[in-house]
């Protein structure tokens, strides 16, 4: 009989956080992305825990229901990696298989970098293994797309704050359209660079309609867990990039690790990201990652241990939400490589 989906609070690392879970068996945690909650993961508990795993999502420090320290440095992904590690001794396991979407998918492989003891496998949908900090700093984006880059425009205290928490359905709406494969944009992925004297929402017009993946409950429900924080509902999402220039500085002792554990990379073709290029300004990351722009596939030479590249035609940046059945797929056919036959 199918064990039911639950909600709970966890004291890890020095922060509460909201978690949801499902199952039993060998531990699969589910890292979201920027800006969402466990919520992100909603298609695929059922599937993972019918496999006979034991699937946990927190809403990660400073989202949704979780906690959200006040000081700006209390972001970095040594503490995001910290709250994964403690939160899988928290649980009462040795180690987890470790998926991330998004800002996730940079916790998870830096966690499997940093911790292979604790992380034995892991998956990264959207954004690949940039490593050691996780993402290219301002430091260096400013320089490729200028002032208007989002991540850029991210590092402005309070700004992309009270935008996105000044009307928090609207923007969150916004935002899931036009990030997704269905957007109104055209077909090709491109940097998302805003323009002067605009916001980032500026960029994305109202949809007059909502792509068959995404209701107006979704909508919803991420909203009324973001406004817990009021004002405040997204300043610590956004304090995660307020780190990354911080984060390249404290994890470069590590350059020149790889991903010791298996792996897999899910991404949609029509991802924002893959558009991105890398630190040295050489293809995008879509053309480095697919083995495309004269070199061979990096993602062997960083993680030996790649299972697969698994590119969903069609999709936007919001993999396991627009593909759930495709993401669903890989996520199994990856833990059967692992582990064998489902657990039972």
């Amino acid at each position: 009989m199918e064990s039911p989906l639950t909600h709970r609070f966890v004291d890890v690392n020095g922060v509460r956080l909201h978690i949801a879970e499902q199952g039993q068996g060998p531990l699969v945690l589910l890292l979201h992305g920027w800006p969402e909650s466990w919520y992100s993961w909603r298609h695929q508990f059922g599937a993972l825990a019918a496999a006979g795993y034991r699937v946990v999502a927190p809403d990660q420090r400073g989202y949704a229901r979780s906690e959200q320290p006040p000081d700006v440095a209390s972001y970095t992904l040594l503490h995001l990696v910290g709250d994964v590690i403690a939160l899988i001794e928290e649980l009462g396991e040795e180690q987890a298989v470790v998926v991330g979407h998004d800002w996730g998918a940079p916790v998870a492989w830096t966690a499997a970098m940093l911790r292979p003891d604790k992380v034995r496998a892991v998956a990264g949908l959207s954004i690949p293994p940039i490593l050691p900090g996780g993402l290219v700093p301002p430091s260096i984006t400013r320089a490729q797309y200028g002032e208007g880059f989002y991540q850029v425009y991210f590092q402005q205290p309070g700004v992309a704050d009270a935008e996105f928490a000044k009307d928090i359905p609207d923007a969150l709406r916004r935002l899931l359209v036009g990030a997704s494969g269905d957007n109104p944009f055209g077909s090709e992925p491109r940097p998302l660079v805003i323009p002067d004297g605009l916001g980032l929402l500026d960029t994305m017009p109202e949809s007059p309609a909502l792509p068959d993946w995404l209701t107006e409950e979704d909508i919803q429900v991420y909203a009324e867990d973001f406004a817990l924080h009021g004002e405040r509902a997204f300043t610590g999402a956004f304090n995660w990039y307020r780190n990354i220039e911080r984060n390249s500085e404290l994890l470069a002792p590590f350059r020149g690790r790889g991903i010791d554990v298996p792996a897999l990379y899910v991404v949609g073709d029509r991802d924002m990201v893959t558009s991105l290029r890398g630190p040295d300004g050489g293809p995008s990351l879509g053309e480095m990652f697919r083995g495309e722009g004269g070199s061979d596939n990096p993602l062997t030479a960083i993680a030996p241990q790649l299972h697969d590249l698994v590119v969903l035609p069609g999709c936007g940046h919001w993999t396991q939400q627009e593909r759930p059945a495709e993401v669903n797929a890989a996520l199994l056919d990856f833990l059967a490589h692992i582990d064998g036959p489902a657990p039972r």
